[in-house]
């Protein structure tokens, strides 16, 4: 795996942001470098990593370059890599998370980060954008039978005319961990800080789903961003050096809900 750390910050103890990507996403999509510059110059440091099987390579880590590899991811397999890049950030070896450990998860990401926040000790706010509320909304309903059939189905990649392989293993994967791999029951058992934030004008994750999300949670903080698609008004590749008006609310939005807590523990000398 891939990963990069943003800080302008010398202090291993400051805040440590671990950025979880979606599906057909990586590190450096899009806006997420500006993104990270933001984050790292509001004090936070930010962590971002590409998945193990998310079709990049370290040659071309910004391509689609294997997508054997693509069709042989699993949840579990991003679940172990999450673990494992938590566990890197928590090791001290290049830098200390000490207290202050949060996530952001992007769509799939999101629901990864749910899942992930609720069980492990070590985050301690979380915060996702344009999430997914079910692991089983990234395929249609009537892909399945042909599934099984087949042993593989193709997503069409719009921003680059592939047709994405998905093996079955994707599906029993979920099928046989449909229990913890259920975003809306951790949804429900999450007790941290958690900002939900949604674009109203979201055509891949619609908004309903933020709301859905909300019901589960009643300590959660919903904030919805007018006229923002899934993306929040960012583009592959980005060519601007200032994040998109949508994206810039994002942040900002983003920064204040982690920095209420990192506020307090300065303030308290902790």
């Amino acid at each position: 795996m891939l990963m990069d750390l943003t800080s302008h910050t010398s202090h291993l103890s400051a805040p440590l942001v671990i950025f979880v990507h979606g599906f057909k996403g990586f590190k450096d999509w899009g806006t997420h470098n500006l993104a990270a510059q933001y984050f790292a110059e509001n004090g936070l440091r930010f962590l971002k990593f590409n998945f193990s099987h998310n079709g990049t390579t370290p040659d071309q880590p910004s391509e689609f370059a294997d997508l054997g590899a693509f069709s042989d991811n699993t949840f579990t397999k991003e679940f172990y890599d999450l673990d494992q890049v938590i566990s890197y950030a928590c090791s001290g070896k290049d830098f200390e998370a000490g207290k202050m450990l949060y996530l952001i998860g992007h769509s799939r990401g999101g629901g990864l980060s749910i899942i992930q926040a609720e069980k492990d000790s070590r985050i301690k706010k979380l915060i996702t954008w344009a999430s997914i509320a079910e692991f089983s909304s990234l395929w249609k309903r009537e892909q399945v039978k042909e599934w099984r059939e087949k042993g593989v189905i193709f997503t069409f990649n719009t921003r680059t005319k592939q047709n994405t392989p998905l093996k079955v293993d994707l599906l029993y994967d979920l099928q046989k961990h449909h229990m913890e791999y259920n975003i809306l029951k951790a949804a429900q058992k999450l007790t941290k800080p958690w900002l939900i934030i949604h674009g109203d004008a979201d055509e891949n994750v619609q908004p309903e789903k933020a709301e859905l999300l909300k019901l589960q949670n009643a300590q959660a903080e919903l904030r919805i961003i007018d006229g923002a698609n899934h993306v929040f008004g960012a583009s592959h590749p980005f060519t601007e050096t200032e994040l998109p008006e949508q994206m810039m609310e994002v942040c900002k939005k983003s920064v204040d809900f982690l920095k209420k807590e990192f506020s307090q523990i300065e303030r308290d000398g902790h």
